[in-house]
């Protein structure tokens, strides 16, 4: 097929709604204007349409860059889930309008409370999912509860102009596991697993896994990315052609 016989009218359409700039390209859109294309399709499909946030797909993209770094490096990161409490209640009492409002609300508070390097997501419905690299037990325990006291304080305005509203959020955390491969279904279930006892224990709290205290020597380490030779010599991959 030749680039002229391309028909883009939809994309170039799409991408407008979506607030995209798109160059406009003349009879016979250059490399270029194509590759620009593409590249902004890519991105439109890893957000949410409703909050800007990165969506399902891209968020478990994350997740498996933040596994395989805890296994190779150590680095602990935690993974937050986060529903918005009695969320159907608000769609009911006050309109779909509302619940909207409601979620790109709760989505920019849970943005100004992170770090840069975190990644807060959509998963669907009112449910969040935050993963926050290099994060230690100690801090983990308090980004956690500072992001649920700045949502339940947030007084969010409501599209009739005339009322706002309060909401709350449960979280539940789980840490990945440095040096230990694991996967991303794995890591999920498992804070997955606390975000239900938060809701289980009366809902606005933090249920974040307990971490195992285990110390793991240089050796250990070693042994765990490195293997022998027929010879017996112990060789680390970073070595090997």
């Amino acid at each position: 097929m030749r680039v002229a016989d391309l028909r883009l009218d939809h994309a170039r359409a799409l991408l407008r709604r979506s607030g995209v700039d798109v160059p406009v390209a003349g009879d016979v859109p250059t490399a270029q204007e194509l590759q620009a294309i593409i590249d902004a399709l890519c991105e439109l499909s890893e957000r949410d349409a409703l909050t800007g946030l990165p969506n399902r797909r891209a968020f478990l993209g994350r997740l498996a860059q933040e596994l395989d770094r805890s296994s190779r490096a150590g680095e602990t990161a935690l993974l937050l889930m986060l529903d918005i409490d009695h969320f159907k209640s608000v769609n009911d009492r006050h309109g779909h309008l509302a619940g909207d409002a409601v979620l790109r609300a709760v989505a920019r508070t849970l943005q100004e409370q992170v770090r840069p390097m975190d990644t807060v997501a959509r998963l669907g419905g009112e449910e969040y999912g935050i993963v926050l690299p290099n994060c230690g037990p100690g801090a983990g325990v308090m980004l956690a509860e500072r992001l649920r006291q700045a949502v339940a304080q947030q007084a969010i305005a409501l599209p009739d102009g005339r009322s706002a509203l309060h909401v709350t959020v449960s979280i539940g955390g789980a840490y990945s596991p440095a040096w230990v491969r694991s996967t991303v279904e794995h890591w999920l279930e498992r804070a997955d697993r606390q975000l239900y006892e938060a809701k289980r224990q009366g809902r606005n709290r933090v249920m974040i896994e307990a971490v195992p205290v285990s110390d793991v020597s240089a050796e250990e380490k070693q042994a765990l990315f490195a293997w022998s030779d027929p010879d017996g010599l112990i060789i680390d991959p970073a070595d090997a052609v």
